[in-house]
Formats: structure tokens, sequence, C-alpha cells
């Protein structure tokens, strides 16, 4: 890891922070003054995403698939910072529009749930040790409008199906962590215009201030909500 000078902020960490929300969120985060450790699947991207960014930012190579990438950031993380204050799983994929539910492809949902369902999960647990170190853990849990049953219809159904069930482990990790005072939250940046979102969406830095809020929620701020622009949505 890169050394960070002038910054004893909040330490955060961003998964699929390269491109679209997750760089957005990496951006404004570095701008309040937080230490972010902007990751990414391959090394190379981060380290570009990071320089575009500038101060604050530090590059490292995490897929959220990854057992062995797992690892290698606690260690990171222990050695340089002894803590995190932070964690925002961001890192998604299959933007299914393709498909339906009726005749999907399987493989294809069980492809979208190891990065948007199991790979948050298990980066949470790693990490546990180090957020409860923080005087003030968040997790911040990157969803989707799709993910709301209230307004379900058809179609993207891996990544709609992952995002409720990416929902539903942000209310059992909510109220399991509540004693350690660490807040866990699912945010919706709404259509956003990123590479997976398409054109005509909402601009990039509004659907990633949504993010931003609920990582820098105050003690005693809300727990085991779902939240747009800082506004509940219903589940």
């Amino acid at each position: 890891m890169s050394d960070v000078q002038g910054f004893g902020g909040p330490v955060v960490l961003v998964t699929g922070g390269n491109r679209g929300i997750g760089r957005e969120v990496c951006r404004q985060l570095a701008g309040l003054g937080h230490v972010v450790l902007l990751t990414a699947r391959s090394l190379a991207d981060a380290e570009a995403a990071a320089a575009e960014i500038g101060q604050g930012v530090v590059p490292a190579q995490l897929d959220v698939t990854s057992e062995h990438d797992r690892l290698r950031i606690v260690r990171q993380v222990e050695e340089r910072f002894g803590r995190l204050d932070v964690l925002v799983n961001n890192a998604a994929i299959a933007y299914d529009t393709w498909q339906y539910a009726v005749d999907a492809d399987l493989d294809v949902v069980r492809e979208a749930a190891e990065t948007n369902l199991y790979g948050p999960w298990r980066l949470t647990q790693v990490l546990l040790p180090l957020l409860r170190a923080s005087p003030h853990g968040r997790v911040v849990n990157v969803s989707s409008g799709a993910a709301s049953l209230a307004d379900m219809g058809a179609g993207t159904p891996a990544y709609a199906t992952t995002k409720v069930a990416l929902n539903a482990l942000t209310r059992m990790l909510a109220a399991e962590l509540r004693a350690d005072g660490i807040l866990v939250n699912s945010v919706c940046p709404g259509w956003v215009e990123t590479d997976m979102g398409g054109p005509g969406g909402r601009p990039v830095a509004d659907g990633a201030a949504g993010v931003v809020w609920a990582a820098t929620l105050p003690g005693g701020g809300p727990t085991g909500g779902f939240f747009r622009d800082g506004v509940r949505v219903e589940w």
C-alpha cells in the first residue's frame, strides 16, 4: 500500500472503486478528509483511478470473490491502520436486462450472487475485527431500487434477487452489530448514468452522495434501513 501523507481521518474501504459510483464515492470521501482505500479487481485499474482522484486515496487490489484477496486486504488494513471505520460494499455485476425469471440462466444468477451477495458478506465477516476496533464503525451496502419488493416487476432476475438478498443481510447485520455501535444500512443511488446504468440517468455525483451520507452518519444515526438521498425507501 502507498503511504498517505497528511491524512489522519476515518479509514474507508470501497469495493469496486475504480469507476462509476464507487470512484465518485472515493472522490467525495477523500474530499472530506477520509483516508480512502480504493479497491478494484485489477491493481492497475485501482492505481489509475486513485491517481486521477489524488491525495488521500490508496489503491489496492481486491476481488471480493477471492478468499486470497480478502485475507490480503485484511492484513494490509491491519498493518497500515489498525482499524477500519467504514466499509462500502459497492462492487456488483450482472445487470441482466436481457433476462426474465421464467427462463433465466441460473448460472448467471449464481455468478451474480458470488459478487453481489457472498462477496460483501464474506468481506464484512473478515473485516469485522477491524470495524469493531473503530469508535464509529459503518457498513454501507450499495443496493438498488430494483431490490424493492414494493416496486418489483419483471426482469433483471440475477441483479434484483441478489440485491434483495443483500438488503436482507443489511437487516441482519444491523441487528447483530447494534450493540457494537456499528451502523449498517443499504443505499439505493437511484438510476445513475454509469457503465452499468447506461445513459439518461442522474449525475454520478448525486447518486454517490447518498452513499457518502450513510458512510458519515453520526453516532446514534439510523441502522438497518434502506435509503435513497438520505430518505427511507420501501423494502
